[in-house]
């Protein structure tokens, strides 16, 4: 063995030889089957094709590497399915980026002109999420790689909205959706991104009818679309307003007369305790309206600006318009005072960070109640571990609340709906197929929001892959991913995948932390705190990488990770080859008789072995690698060795620890494992198709 342990010289030759080996594809079923083997499955989460891995992807593709290289050892039949998300708005932003920077715009180009040119644009950059993937050390079953725009992945998904339709779980509607007027789309109340602005507060006087002079002020942080109130609302246990319920007000632009009405959504304790009611612009006047059979009026348009409703203001952008109606407002004396310091909550899209325009808007939507309330009933008979503190009350809380959802989305790089409208029809008529009804049809722009595949992931990837997959493999065994998408990915996958098989998708869910800079920072650009997972990995080696995010972490709990933390790893690297230098320099021409300390020295192993084991069965990744990390470095290495340069522990009894510790580390740390086996155990082939230590038996089934 040379003197150092060279990462950059071995890691690819080493990946190199584990897919050669066939090692990484999952067993046929019906062969996994006739020899009694335990179905093992895991479902990657697809990262967006387009895009480079970020230090999150490379937390999940460690930790889920870790569990199927184990349960591989164990001699189950483990299948980690991979894939790609064609990620919708996320991929079409991006690109309208990229066109931007070339004088262009998506509207210079025809649907299927953008399309194809998007298609082009991810298919070239596709396999940079795969190659980094494999860089880190995926040992994913890649003969099984889906994409969430695949053909048949396409036409299964189509196939739900089907069922779901025939179901009476779908419908279109005019409702109040999330609009991003700068990406041209709505969004479902999960995808609206909360921040806390600072922003003013205007008190506005609204005259009454009955005597002009005297006033009902309202507190707004929208002046813009007063023109379209149509009522003033107070709470009706609201005694200090009681007095002016069924009252009128002239309104401060328009001119016309308001009523005052009562509804308990009134906060008496927010501003003077009397709202006005916007209903086309905000989701709560919505609902009040609703109740009350009240107008709705659209003061802005999809583009931003202020529709003709507004007469004088009409074209003008929402801002602008804010502006113009201040100043118009402090003419009249209308304005009684402004609050400077009023810090309001505000929704913003989570691609583009602008502020969310809620619009009135026809859209097609799935009734969740039916579906989260199976999904709440499998929480409720244990069917599903969630692995995380306080993440199941999370999701719960979300299942109980849930409105329906607005699965259409305006945008082309996607899932096109499979609904039909006759052509010299009015659009409320519609036919939901497949294929096209007939001459006279045309096909619903609108696409799927991209969660609506998403959601389906472990259903579509297995029906649509080798025969006897779905059968066999599902339901899969860990879904493993980040916190902050359980209620946007895990949630829908829960509520679609028991609509569609009547058996949960999973069994278990693990849910990793983000993972934060040395100091607990959200890394950022901005900050210029981001760690570069490829940066590291060529710098210090993958194994140094794996360990760093992995080392201590828990379920649900963030992770601070800084390259001080990675070069500590490359360390226990060379700590590994070292130790196999001297082991093996050590067991060369000697007869290995026993020593005092073999049976001592047995024993201590066995129960490493079993606590590992243990830990990793409990899916316990981040206390196995602690566990695996300080009994090899400060038991093995500082005190065995030292032993058996004394003659307490034989040579070949080290030979055998070390044998041992290649086997529980390898999950972890797999590059440096495997080519400190290849150069201790070349007879015995490679260490990722080894046993884990004590299935020997099993492996020869």
């Amino acid at each position: 063995m040379d003197k150092t342990y060279e990462f950059k010289n071995n890691e690819e030759k080493v990946y190199r030889k584990w897919e050669q080996s066939g090692i990484f594809a999952a067993p046929e079923a019906k062969e996994a089957k006739k020899r009694g083997q335990e179905p093992f499955c895991v479902i990657m989460p697809p990262p967006n094709a387009n895009d480079p891995m970020h230090v999150g992807h490379a937390m999940f593709v460690t930790i889920e590497d870790i569990i199927v290289r184990y349960h591989r050892m164990k001699g189950d039949a483990v299948l980690w399915l991979p894939g790609t998300d064609h990620a919708g708005i996320e991929t079409q932003y991006v690109f309208e980026k990229k066109l931007a920077k070339e004088g262009k715009s998506r509207f210079d180009f025809s649907r299927a002109e953008l399309y194809e040119m998007l298609w082009d644009y991810v298919q070239k950059n596709g396999q940079t999420a795969i190659e980094q993937m494999k860089r880190l050390g995926a040992s994913a079953d890649w003969s099984r790689y889906k994409f969430t725009l695949d053909k048949d992945i396409v036409e299964l998904a189509q196939e739900t909205f089907i069922k779901l339709n025939k179901d009476g779980l779908i419908y279109r509607d005019e409702k109040l959706v999330n609009y991003c007027v700068k990406c041209g789309t709505s969004y479902s109340d999960l995808e609206v991104e909360y921040e806390e602005r600072r922003v003013p507060l205007y008190y506005i006087r609204y005259p009454l009818v009955e005597n002009p002079k005297e006033f009902v002020v309202v507190a707004t942080v929208r002046p813009e679309p007063i023109f379209a109130d149509t009522h003033l609302a107070v709470n009706p246990n609201d005694e200090s307003k009681k007095g002016l319920v069924g009252k009128k007000v002239i309104n401060p632009l328009s001119g016309e007369e308001m009523e005052i009405i009562e509804d308990s959504f009134v906060d008496p304790d927010f501003g003077t305790g009397v709202v006005k009611l916007t209903p086309a612009h905000d989701h709560n006047d919505w609902e009040v309206a609703e109740r009350h059979g009240l107008p709705k009026r659209q003061a802005i348009d999809e583009k931003g600006r202020i529709t003709e409703l507004g007469g004088w203001l009409a074209g003008e952008k929402v801002d602008k318009a804010r502006e113009m109606v201040v100043e118009e407002l402090e003419k009249k004396g209308l304005i009684e005072k402004v609050d400077e310091n009023y810090v309001s909550r505000v929704g913003t899209c989570y691609r583009c960070g602008r502020a969310i325009e809620p619009l009135p808007k026809k859209q097609f939507f799935i009734r969740v109640k039916p579906l989260a309330k199976r999904a709440i009933e499998a929480l409720d008979q244990n069917k599903i571990r969630i692995h995380g503190p306080g993440r199941e009350k999370i999701l719960r809380h979300w299942l109980s609340n849930l409105r329906d959802w607005n699965v259409s989305r305006q945008i082309v790089w996607g899932i096109r709906m499979p609904v039909w409208y006759k052509e010299d029809g009015n659009g409320e008529d519609y036919v939901v197929s497949k294929t096209k009804p007939g001459d006279g049809f045309v096909q619903e722009e609108d696409t799927f929001d991209t969660w609506f595949s998403s959601g389906q992931w472990p259903v579509l990837t297995l029906k649509t892959n080798k025969p006897g997959d779905f059968e066999y493999y599902y339901p899969t065994t860990v879904m493993e991913t980040a916190y902050d998408i359980l209620v946007f990915w895990v949630m829908r996958m829960l509520m679609l995948g028991i609509y569609l098989t009547d058996q949960i998708p999973f069994e278990q869910v693990y849910l990793h932390g983000l993972v934060r800079d040395e100091k607990g920072v959200k890394m950022s650009k901005s900050k210029g705190n981001v760690l570069n997972p490829i940066d590291m990995i060529d710098k210090y080696g993958a194994d140094a990488l794996r360990m760093a995010l992995v080392m201590s972490s828990t379920p649900g709990t963030d992770k601070n990770v800084g390259e001080e933390t990675i070069r500590g790893m490359r360390n226990f690297a060379n700590k590994i080859w070292n130790a196999a230098r001297f082991v093996k320099m050590s067991d060369v021409g000697k007869n290995n008789d026993q020593a005092p300390g073999d049976e001592k020295f047995r024993k201590r192993l066995s129960k490493v072995v079993t606590k590992v084991e243990k830990q990793l069965d409990d899916l316990k990744v981040g206390l196995a690698a602690e566990t695996v990390y300080n009994e090899f470095w400060h038991w093995y290495c500082d005190k065995c060795i030292e032993q058996g340069k004394e003659g307490v522990i034989s040579a070949g009894e080290l030979k055998n620890g070390l044998v041992v510790f290649l086997k529980l580390l390898h999950p972890f740390v797999p590059f440096v494992t495997e080519f400190v086996w290849q150069n201790l155990n070349e007879e015995e082939g490679i260490l990722i198709a080894s046993s884990w230590p004590g299935y020997d038996d099993m492996m020869k089934k």
